[in-house]
């Protein structure tokens, strides 16, 4: 796993992948802190951490493409498959170089707090409690872009197809409230990755939603390892 992790990270930067994910990044978590908080005196960072969302369902899909359909169109996944090493050491590994990726990134929103710290006090509980959020739900986006590469060979497609499941996972609730039955749209309310982020930006750090977005990661990379495991053996 360490092995497959320091290559992953390495690939990063011998690519434009992981430049552009951290520039574009801080540069729009940058022009939304400047927005709500800097020009506005606004000494508080839950409408920058709302905003984030946005920006990560754009650019995870970008950070994940390559993962595994990468490996499948230079046919080196060929060699992955065969080697002696568990299948879920190879996922966890790729998915752990991603992460470790977009940990440098929201690692501004921590700066942004020092900032605001000189004009007043913000809420230091709220915000470690919004950069974990963040952390966690972009984990489980990594999951789900990781799973969405393992099943074409085209990061474009891979892209196209991350980038769809995010918009799902995260508006859950707004689709749920389109169905004509209640117990649809309370379903659709609970599995929502986007109200259960929300809910840390309003301050309530609910133990729950941390185990839900384990949960995702855990799930996601498991699958991961099915689809690598069928393919193994196809």
């Amino acid at each position: 796993m360490c092995a497959i992790f320091r290559r992953e990270v390495r690939s990063y930067f011998t690519s434009p992948i992981g430049y552009i994910f951290l520039a574009a990044f801080y540069a729009y978590s940058g022009v939304m802190f400047a927005n709500y908080s800097l020009e506005s005196g606004y000494t508080r960072l839950d409408s920058v951490f709302s905003a984030l969302l946005i920006i990560i369902i754009v650019l995870i899909p970008v950070l994940t493409m390559r993962t595994i359909s990468e490996e499948k169109r230079t046919k080196t996944d060929q060699c992955l498959l065969t080697a002696p090493v568990g299948l879920g050491s190879i996922v966890v590994g790729k998915f752990l170089a991603a992460f470790l990726i977009y940990i440098i990134a929201i690692a501004i929103t921590g700066v942004f707090a020092v900032v605001v710290s000189a004009f007043g006090t913000p809420d230091w509980n709220v915000v470690v409690g919004n950069i974990v959020a963040l952390a966690l739900v972009g984990g489980a986006y990594i999951a789900i872009g990781i799973f969405c590469s393992s099943f074409t060979e085209n990061q474009i497609v891979a892209a196209v197809i991350s980038f769809i499941a995010l918009i799902f996972v995260s508006f859950l609730s707004t689709i749920g409230n389109l169905l004509p039955f209640e117990w649809l749209t309370t379903v659709c309310e609970k599995v929502s990755f986007g109200e259960r982020y929300y809910s840390f930006t309003y301050g309530l750090f609910d133990f729950s939603n941390v185990v839900f977005f384990l949960s995702a990661i855990v799930a996601f990379l498991f699958l991961t390892v099915r689809v690598l495991e069928k393919r193994r053996w196809g």
